[in-house]
């Protein structure tokens, strides 16, 4: 076996050697100032990223995955009064409106199958039908399949009808191009051991200082998952809660590794490098993508099994040669596996799987 586990999975990830040393820094409690100013510096390098003003914009930090900063952002932000339209292509669309159904936000849903492009005129249809409806929410990196969902255009059906805008941007902020002003973004939820290359256990919400300023915290959906008291709280330098403090260290470590590196457009850059390397070698091995058209993600790809091959004979000699590869969700595990290349994950990595991947394929 390598000595390097490659994880090549759409998170957790490799981690450079600088983030894994900054979990080791010295225990600190949450209530003291240095801490304090940890978490400062790390909302202001999150709104770095996409160089978004911070008279306009703020980010609340959380501590769980990226499944807790949507559910956050979705019960604190839909109002009770107010109606959500799920937008849905995949398992985390569809996760959107299970937190919905579990909080009793009032919804409905345009469902698509998995992997198909977004149909902006039954979008458009279903928001100039429902006056009812105040917020709209998508997936941008569907990784079921790894489609890209078209936002932009989201976005507009968005001004138009005047509704809010909530994406879970876990798969892709840090990587992809987010454009807040553009697309009119209310907010979004992401995660730190995606495209960031942090460590499981913290992710945030980025969002118009404005929708988080008129929060209201009497009657909260939920005591954890308040945005309102993060916000008070994280302004003044302080935490309601406990928070993970060395997966801040790590995630601190990382968004200053992403800075020296160029930031997102460079990291896009890297990604959509790996991605044509990926899917050439998979295209001289004969492997098929899933998704052949439209707006594919830069960090992953979703190839067919081969004929007559179950997912455990990829996986499991593969594992055995030191690499991490994933299954497809739901029917789709007998059908693909994906592959995807957030993290520390090299060129070299890539031409070590094909050989390997080749003796078995």
């Amino acid at each position: 076996m390598e000595d390097k586990l490659v994880l090549l999975n759409p998170g957790p990830v490799n981690l450079t050697s600088r983030v894994r040393s900054a979990l080791t820094k010295p225990d600190l409690c949450h209530r003291e100032p240095e801490f304090s100013r940890l978490q400062s510096n790390i909302r202001s390098a999150i709104l770095g990223v996409y160089k978004l003003s911070k008279k306009d914009y703020g980010s609340v930090l959380l501590t769980g995955s990226g499944t807790l900063a949507v559910e956050s952002m979705i019960t604190s932000l839909v109002p009770p009064n107010g109606k959500l339209l799920v937008v849905e292509n995949g398992v985390y669309g569809e996760r959107i409106k299970r937190i919905a159904q579990t909080h009793g936000i009032e919804h409905v849903a345009v469902a698509h199958q998995w992997g198909e492009e977004l149909d902006v005129a039954r979008i458009e249809a279903q928001l100039a039908d429902d006056g009812a409806i105040s917020h709209v929410a998508a997936v941008h990196h569907e990784t079921t399949t790894g489609r890209l969902n078209n936002l932009a255009v989201v976005g507009v059906l968005c001004r138009r009808h005047k509704k809010a805008l909530l994406i879970d941007a876990v798969s892709s902020f840090g990587s992809e191009d987010i454009r807040f002003d553009e697309w009119g973004i209310t907010a979004c939820a992401a995660s730190a051991n995606k495209c960031l290359h942090g460590a499981p256990g913290v992710s945030f919400v980025v969002g118009r200082r404005t929708s988080f300023a008129g929060l209201k915290a009497e009657n909260p959906r939920s005591v954890y998952l308040d945005l309102s008291g993060y916000w008070q709280e994280q302004e003044r330098g302080l935490s309601p809660f406990t928070h993970a403090v060395h997966i801040f260290y790590a995630l601190n470590e990382a968004l200053e590794e992403l800075e020296e590196v160029g930031g997102q457009v460079a990291r896009k850059e890297h990604y959509q490098g790996l991605a044509s390397l990926i899917r050439d070698r998979a295209h001289d091995a004969g492997l098929s993508r899933h998704l052949a058209s439209g707006m594919l993600a830069c960090s992953l790809t979703a190839f067919q099994l081969p004929p007559n091959t179950l997912y455990r004979q990829l996986h499991d000699p593969l594992r055995e040669a030191g690499f991490v590869i994933y299954a497809g969700q739901g029917d789709l595990s007998k059908t693909m596996f994906r592959i995807a290349h957030m993290g520390n994950v090299t060129e070299d990595d890539i031409e070590r799987l094909f050989v390997h991947l080749g003796s078995i394929v």
